[in-house]
């Protein structure tokens, strides 16, 4: 199959593109849903809207990629391309996806829904988590130093096996780091 290079072209409404790069591309309702992406190289991309739910990533390059309102259960991002991994969130729906051993340094994720999310031994440092429902993900021997979790919800936290030096919470968001003790807090 051909490797093609495409720069500065936007797709709408398109549910398979050719293996290639993608430079600075604008994904518009596109549906990759249950398709394969691996191999592929996305930078400066955009996908607004998109499906990408269960899509094979193994090998795929994301670098300075943003993805607003897009559909992503189930994604395995602990199998892209590692070489300068970057992209942000807004409003994405990721449930059951996986970032395991990832290092995603400073990546924002803004009002999505991260259910039963795999973190475990990613490194976050600096990454935002905003306005983000974060039940059931799991952070297991997570870098999380100077993340900033002030504004997320339903997250629990094992503060003695993450590490979180200089990260943020809220005052409400204390009791997801202190359920492991079974205790009781009220206001």
């Amino acid at each position: 199959m051909e490797h093609i290079f495409v720069e500065d072209k936007i797709f709408v409404k398109i549910d398979i593109i050719a293996k290639g790069e993608y430079d600075n591309c604008t994904f518009n309702n596109c549906n990759f849903s249950n398709s394969d992406l691996s191999q592929y190289s996305f930078v400066n991309c955009a996908f607004n809207a998109c499906d990408l739910s269960l899509t094979k990533l193994n090998k795929t390059a994301f670098r300075d990629v943003k993805f607003k309102n897009c559909k992503m259960l189930g994604l395995r991002f602990d199998i892209c391309n590692e070489f300068g991994l970057s992209f942000s969130f807004d409003n994405c729906q990721l449930n059951h996806s996986s970032f395991y051993k990832t290092t995603i340094t400073k990546t924002i994720f803004k009002s999505s829904s991260l259910q039963d999310v795999d973190f475990a031994e990613a490194d976050l440092t600096a990454a935002v988590f905003d306005n983000c429902n974060l039940i059931q993900a799991i952070f297991d021997r997570t870098i999380l130093e100077k993340a900033d979790f002030r504004t997320s919800y339903n997250y629990y936290i094992d503060l003695e096996i993450n590490r979180a030096k200089k990260a943020k919470f809220s005052v409400e968001g204390v009791i997801g780091l202190l359920a492991k003790y079974n205790i009781e807090i009220e206001k």
